[in-house]
């Protein structure tokens, strides 16, 4: 009797790749560092790794975009490495060394080398982060990262959403497939028809709540009425990284909570001076079980997407990046087919969507938009509406300030920072500035200045929001 061969599933590792508005706005602790430390810790050891031919599917954000093309970026870039960064270490190692704590401060000294050869990569790479993403990005997002279900008008929604495509398309050419990544995931079904009209073909969506954690819809992409694709990420996949007990919390990776004065990280989880050869190994055991799982996952087929945020990798998880190259080795070693998720296989024959009446969904917590809209954060989504609306009701009174800055309000970021309990000051003072300057603007008129938003959504015409 001939052997039955199993059906060849594939899995696709989507990285999400954002940053909130920050240059310009804030640097230590909150602001600008945040973006300098994503280059150190995420930007330019990914791009290494995709430079190496590995299969990933790349996300970029029109807002993160906005700030890697944005004049004297490298500049700022190398003072933060040379002058913020080289001072830092230098007292966090003199105060651990004072105190008796030397595996400490030569865990540090081992850290520095980590700003220092991130320099290096940015200057060979002409300091153009942006044009070195260039090759990789396939899928772009709304404008300024803005949850679209929470938006008031379908208007404004398409206008996120068209801005995120012309900017892509201005700064990537015309080899976009149609992936569009739904900001925090979030979707509802009044948005396919809206993203179809742009020219999108396919989004990721958490689907957890509907189906169940496990359940083989997860592993096969649903085709809606005006179709557009709807692809299914994977909790269950995704879980054993992204969660409370996921492969980022062993007692031996580098620890992101605990830091010294100058917020410098030479712990590991467990509370030990981090051992980092130790913890690259234990990055390459949990690589080999990701691949394992995903391949017991996919036993009658199907496709894994496991989607993650690109700062996840490097930031977060110190060791991410390692974790990630493992992987892409670790597939070709155990066979299971790694693919970019436009090329997935199943996006050939998507099934139709069975019910149209779904509730909205997001990969927040619980799965719903409740990290964007609970009472903590109620004022802010009731505030954003308000502002979306006095913008629409000015019509042609309003001009390019009035929709960049309505933009920067509308991102999720300032919302989901508070209910995180995540530098909230920061957050509520970004919001508040961003709120006054709508109506500045639309007390300004048209001719009202947008200096105060220097590089952000630069392609945002008041035309895509009122009409020509």
């Amino acid at each position: 009797m001939p052997a039955v061969s199993r059906p060849q599933g594939e899995l696709a590792i989507v990285l999400h790749t954002h940053m909130p508005y920050v240059e310009g706005f804030g640097t230590w602790p909150f602001g600008e560092e945040w973006l300098w430390e994503a280059f150190v810790g995420s930007y330019l050891p990914l791009l290494d790794l995709l430079d190496s031919g590995a299969p990933l599917t790349v996300s970029l954000t029109p807002v993160l975009c906005d700030q890697l093309e944005a004049p004297g970026v490298g500049e700022r870039f190398a003072r933060f490495v040379e002058d913020v960064r080289r001072y830092t270490h230098a007292e966090d190692i003199a105060g651990l060394r004072a105190g008796g704590h030397e595996a400490l401060a030569q865990e540090l000294e081992r850290s520095l080398t980590d700003y220092e050869h991130a320099l290096e990569r940015f200057r060979a790479r002409g300091e153009d982060l942006l044009g070195a993403f260039a090759p990789h990005a396939q899928w772009t997002s709304s404008a300024t990262h803005a949850v679209l279900p929470m938006l008031a008008t379908d208007s404004c929604v398409r206008t996120q959403i068209q801005i995120g495509v012309d900017s892509h398309l201005s700064r990537f050419g015309a080899g976009w497939r149609g992936g569009f990544w739904l900001p925090e995931c979030a979707h509802a079904p009044h948005l396919d028809p809206l993203l179809e009209e742009a020219g999108a073909h396919a989004t990721c969506v958490e689907l957890t709540s509907r189906y169940g954690l496990g359940a083989r819809e997860h592993l096969r992409p649903l085709l809606t009425e005006s179709g557009l694709a709807l692809v299914p990420i994977d909790r269950l996949t995704i879980s054993r990284i992204w969660s409370e007990d996921g492969y980022p919390a062993h007692g031996r990776y580098r620890d992101y909570h605990r830091h010294t004065i100058h917020h410098h990280n030479p712990w590991a989880n467990d509370g030990e001076p981090y051992d980092h050869e130790h913890a690259l190994a234990l990055a390459r055991e949990h690589a080999s079980d990701f691949v394992a799982h995903a391949i017991e996952r996919l036993s009658d087929g199907g496709l894994v997407v496991c989607a993650l945020d690109t700062e996840l990798l490097g930031h977060w998880w110190y060791e991410g990046v390692h974790w990630l190259s493992a992987v892409v080795e670790e597939c070709s070693r155990q066979g299971l087919s790694l693919v970019r998720l436009d090329e997935a296989t199943v996006l050939r024959d998507p099934l139709p969507v069975d019910d149209f009446e779904w509730d909205p969904s997001t990969w927040g917590k619980d799965g719903d938009l409740s990290t964007w809209s609970a009472p903590a954060v109620a004022d802010i989504a009731f505030e954003t509406r308000a502002a979306e609306l006095r913008v629409l009701a000015a019509d042609e009174r309003a001009g390019s300030a009035a929709l960049r800055e309505l933009l920067a309000l509308q991102s999720s970021d300032w919302a989901f920072m508070v209910s995180r309990e995540l530098a909230v000051p920061y957050a509520r003072d970004r919001f508040a500035g961003h709120r006054e300057a709508v109506t500045r603007a639309l007390a300004g008129g048209r001719d009202a200045p947008t200096d105060g938003l220097r590089n952000l959504a630069r392609y945002a015409d008041p035309a895509l929001l009122f009409g020509p």
